[in-house]
């Protein structure tokens, strides 16, 4: 407990620095733990609203929020993120879906991270929309599908786009998470009591002061301390990490 409980610290005020609030590596840490995996997504949608909240307030107030750029993807994937939570995987077919995901979009952001950034440019309200809509409703569908906030899906996403700086990205994912991730709870949620399992989260609500503490550190080193080169090179790194233990975690089963 106690091992678990500094690594969701960890995880808490590494992703926070970036704007985005861990749930993947929450996933791969309880999986990893023999947690049951009912309640697996739960979990971290629960830590990703605590964490994204903080990262969130910090970056808005240092002027860093883009609401035009992320709206559009928001009000297509939070009613998709809920139906998304309502779906029943199988262990193997989440732990697959989750780790072939985040690989594709870590080796994606990993390659955009390296040659020198694109200058960001301005999406006319048509393009916002078009591209927005259909993108947003898949990924919340994931999101929630799989209990994590979406936001390693379309912060690579609006990179390649090159709709915002570094920092712009991170408070558009850091909203988009939390959005998301309370849709994907209410649907995880609902879930779990049509199949009294809902008690089951109660032995872990010790990780909330964890992540609360670790989020809080991070978000205020990712919103005013950390260059704009680290914010990207750790982003990929981090999701291409947490992509390989998930896939050698379903190889075994």
């Amino acid at each position: 407990m106690a091992v678990l409980t500094i690594l969701f610290f960890l995880t808490a005020l590494i992703y926070a620095s970036i704007g985005f609030g861990g749930g993947s590596t929450y996933n791969a840490l309880l999986a990893i733990s023999g947690t049951d995996f009912r309640v697996l997504p739960a979990i971290a949608l629960g830590c990703n609203v605590i964490v994204v909240s903080g990262g969130l307030w910090h970056l808005s107030r240092a002027g860093h929020m883009q609401l035009r750029i992320v709206l559009p993807f928001a009000l297509a994937s939070v009613p998709m993120a809920w139906i998304g939570g309502r779906v029943m995987l199988s262990e193997q077919l989440f732990l697959l879906l989750l780790g072939a995901t985040l690989l594709l979009s870590g080796i994606r952001m990993l390659f955009w991270a390296l040659p020198v950034a694109t200058p960001a440019v301005e999406p006319t309200a048509t393009r916002r929309w078009l591209v927005g809509l259909p993108i947003g409703g898949l990924l919340g569908l994931v999101a929630g599908m799989v209990g994590i906030g979406g936001g390693v899906f379309l912060a690579p996403l609006l990179h390649y786009l090159g709709w915002g700086h570094a920092r712009n990205i991170a408070a558009s994912a850091s909203l988009f998470i939390l959005l998301n991730s309370m849709a994907g709870l209410a649907g995880q949620l609902s879930k779990l009591v049509e199949s009294e399992n809902l008690g089951l989260l109660s032995q872990y609500f010790w990780l909330v002061p964890a992540v609360l503490l670790g989020g809080q550190i991070g978000s205020r080193l990712g919103a005013y301390h950390l260059p704009d080169n680290i914010v990207r090179r750790l982003t990929a790194v981090l999701i291409l990490y947490v992509a390989l233990r998930l896939l050698l975690r379903w190889h075994s089963l």
